[in-house]
């Protein structure tokens, strides 16, 4: 019973060992979205592997958010190795099908990250990363400039209520949202012409909103301030 435990306890601290390791020194995503550009022929992806002394296979598709349905894309490669202190582009092409031409649409890129074993080590625990981005697909001549669509949101309270209209033909991804005091933390992004209801705590009566938005190159933008 003692050494199971022991065992156990031995297990338990080498997969914490193991996520520091895959994050401290294992593969980097070099971007946190990608806007795929319809005027052009693909996006890329940069990934490094920070490791020193360890190989990655990396596993690269895209779904259509559902994490089931690909969605009209291929990733080139799909499957690689990646070296110790080596570097790789994903390269992202469209293969075509009827997307929207007047708004954006999304998709999200997924990379499993998956270390290498050395041979004589049958007793290391392998920990399989995951990082998943979105990709947005972004026709040509859409009205508007990306940049400037955060700022054309529009809020109304209606009771508990907070209704969010997004008249723009871009997605706009939150890099926070306020209403008063209160931070509403499970506000992701509101779709391009969308509406979305955010239900507020029952001692909320701040009438002021105020919010960030996440650009194109993952950082936040200007601070905007509006009252209800």
């Amino acid at each position: 019973m003692r050494n199971a435990i022991k065992r156990l306890i031995q297990l338990t601290l080498l997969f914490f060992l193991s996520i520091q390791l895959s994050y401290g020194g294992g593969i980097l995503v070099g971007r946190t979205r990608v806007i795929y550009d319809a005027n052009k022929k693909e996006a890329s992806l940069p990934l490094s592997n920070k490791s020193e002394n360890k190989p990655f296979l990396i596993q690269s598709w895209i779904d259509n958010g559902d994490g089931k349905t690909r969605g009209p894309f291929v990733v080139t490669p799909p499957l690689f190795r990646l070296n110790a202190n080596d570097e790789n582009n994903l390269r992202i092409s469209y293969t075509g099908g009827e997307l929207p031409q007047d708004k954006e649409s999304i998709f999200y890129i997924n990379v499993r990250a998956i270390p290498s074993t050395p041979k004589n080590d049958t007793n290391e625990l392998r920990l399989v990363i995951k990082t998943r981005i979105k990709l947005f697909y972004r026709p040509e001549k859409l009205q508007g400039k990306p940049y400037d669509a955060y700022k054309l949101l529009t809020f109304a309270r209606s009771g508990g209520q907070l209704l969010i209209t997004n008249p723009s033909p871009y997605y706009v991804v939150f890099s926070y949202l306020t209403v008063g005091n209160t931070v509403l933390k499970d506000t992701d992004m509101i779709a391009p012409g969308g509406q979305l209801n955010v239900t507020l705590p029952a001692n909320n009566t701040g009438n002021t909103v105020e919010w960030s938005a996440i650009n194109d190159y993952g950082g936040d933008t200007t601070p905007e301030k509006r009252t209800l």
